[in-house]
Order: structure tokens, then sequence, then C-alpha cells
């Protein structure tokens, strides 16, 4: 399975909840051993479809604790770090490299809209620097549509030269064909990661190195064509524009829940909400039908 001259493909990984609105461990972990045999090269907790702008450290800690004990490789695991604050950002990112993660998914601070580029360049190196000797594998998240803070081409320059070794890729979730590819010819010795599956396939041939995306919580073997054998594949256009046709996270975690045949993993954590029961029946009779004519792989 391995391919791992390029990033490859990590899961977002979603977080699953137990009733009362706790991580819910046993199914977070059946579900990441899943993914990581079905063609995941490894997963991404806390990221935007993992929830993890309202996961706290000690939840982080547990979460962390419980993939290493149960088997996943320290080089199988990215930790997104989502705080507006430089100490929770550096305790963050302490804490998953501490238990061997691979490397980070930093996103910007995400309260103050606007910000200058130098405050920008100021929190990120205080945050790099706050994590000291064992800073590594940094991807910068540039998701304006959810931070409101995007990453510009030249802070990214910045960046880089600053921490050379350190800062180790960008992961391009704009949904913009274009940004991905200024980010590629401006930094395309580094990482650069597509969040758009759409357009995974034309970015991979233009020198992307992969993605860290929601989709790979339902069909990592489709997306991992796409990365390590650059061929495009017929289903991954309509499959997402059906997803995102509805509320994009709760429809990923419903979908999981079809998946797994357990309706518990299609709980969200307030504020955001389950989708309804007809929403959930419409949602996976068109996902089946799309699928279908990919079911031996999906058994396989």
């Amino acid at each position: 399975m391995k391919k791992q001259d390029i990033f490859g493909l990590s899961t977002a990984l979603i977080t699953p909840f137990n009733a009362e609105g706790s991580v819910d461990l046993a199914r977070l972990l059946r579900h990441a051993h899943h993914v990581l045999a079905k063609g995941s090269d490894s997963i991404t907790l806390f990221g935007t479809t993992g929830e993890g702008f309202s996961i706290g450290i000690d939840e982080r800690a547990r979460m962390l604790g419980g993939m290493i004990g149960s088997g996943v490789t320290g080089e199988q695991l990215y930790a997104g770090v989502s705080a507006t604050t430089l100490v929770d950002a550096v305790a963050q990112a302490r804490l998953a490299l501490d238990f061997g993660a691979r490397g980070l998914l930093l996103a910007p601070p995400y309260y103050f809209k606007g910000p200058d580029e130098d405050g920008l360049f100021a929190w990120f190196s205080r945050v790099i620097e706050g994590i000291g000797g064992d800073a590594r594998g940094i991807i910068l998240y540039h998701i304006p549509g959810q931070t409101a803070v995007p990453l510009s081409v030249d802070l990214v320059g910045r960046l880089k030269r600053a921490f050379p070794g350190v800062v180790a890729g960008i992961k391009d979730s704009s949904g913009d064909k274009a940004t991905t590819e200024t980010f590629l010819a401006a930094h395309g010795e580094l990482a650069i990661l597509v969040g758009e599956e759409r357009y995974l396939a034309e970015a991979m041939r233009k020198g992307a190195q992969g993605s860290i995306c929601g989709l790979a919580n339902l069909a990592p073997w489709l997306l991992r064509d796409v990365i390590h054998d650059r061929n495009d594949n017929p289903l991954i256009v309509p499959v997402v524009n059906l997803i995102t046709s509805y509320p994009v996270l709760p429809a990923v975690k419903a979908l999981v829940a079809h998946m797994h045949g357990d309706d518990a993993y299609a709980r969200m954590r307030a504020p955001l909400v389950d989708l309804s029961a007809p929403e959930r029946s419409t949602l996976t009779r068109s996902y089946e039908a799309l699928l279908a004519p990919d079911q031996d792989r999906r058994r396989a």
C-alpha cells in the first residue's frame, strides 16, 4: 500500500460522539482502522470534518492516546490545530507531536477578520517557535470560507523561508482551482494538498502531492487511485456534488453511519445538528445509486 514519495491521502477523520456529547473513542478507532485498511495513507484528527474546532485539549489527549494505543503509528497521524490564542495553539500542537504525530494542519487565528499580514506572520512564527525543536511537518491550512483569514502566497513564502524544513506544505481548501494553481506555481517544492476532490486529479497532474479530505471517510480507495496514479475517477464528481447539496459535515457523518450500519456515527456536536431522518434516507439512497458500479471494490 505504501507509495510515500508524495504526501498521499490523509482522511480528515470524523469524530463520533456518544449520546451525552462525549467523544466515542471505540467508534473513532474502529473507523480510523477501517479507512487505513481501505486505502488511506494516514489520518488527520481534529480537522474541519472532524469538528476539531469544538474538541478540547483533554479530549484531544484521549483521542491521540487511543490512536497510538490501538496500533496507529505516528507516521500515519496528523493533527489539526484550531485556536485563536497562541497558548492554545502551542498546547494543541505540542500535545500531538508528543504523541508522535508526523505533522500538523495549522489553521490561522479566526476571530479577527482581515488581520494585517505582518500580524499573521508574527502569530504563525510564535506558534512554531513555541513548539520548539520538535516542530515538524507543518501544513498551513488555507480555508478562508471557514476562517475568513486567507493565507497569501507571499505569507506562505515568508513562513517557508523563516522555518525551512518545518513548513512542509499547504492545504488549499478554498475550492478555487486558480488558487491551487497559484500555490503550485509559487511553492511547488512544498506539499500542495487539495481539499476540493473534484479538482484533485487535474491538480495531481500539475504537481500537487495529495489531499486531506472528508470524502476519504467514505471511499478512500477512489481517492488513492487518483492521487497515486493521477487517474480521473468518474464517480468522484457526482458523489461530491451530492454531499455538497446537503450541510456537508452532517452529510458525511450520515454516510459513515450508513457505511458501518451504525446510526451513532451520525451524531453532531452542538452547535451543529444532525441531518433529519428524511434527509438521511434520501441521501443514502442517492449515494448507493451512485456507488453501485463500485460495489466489488467496496466489499474488497
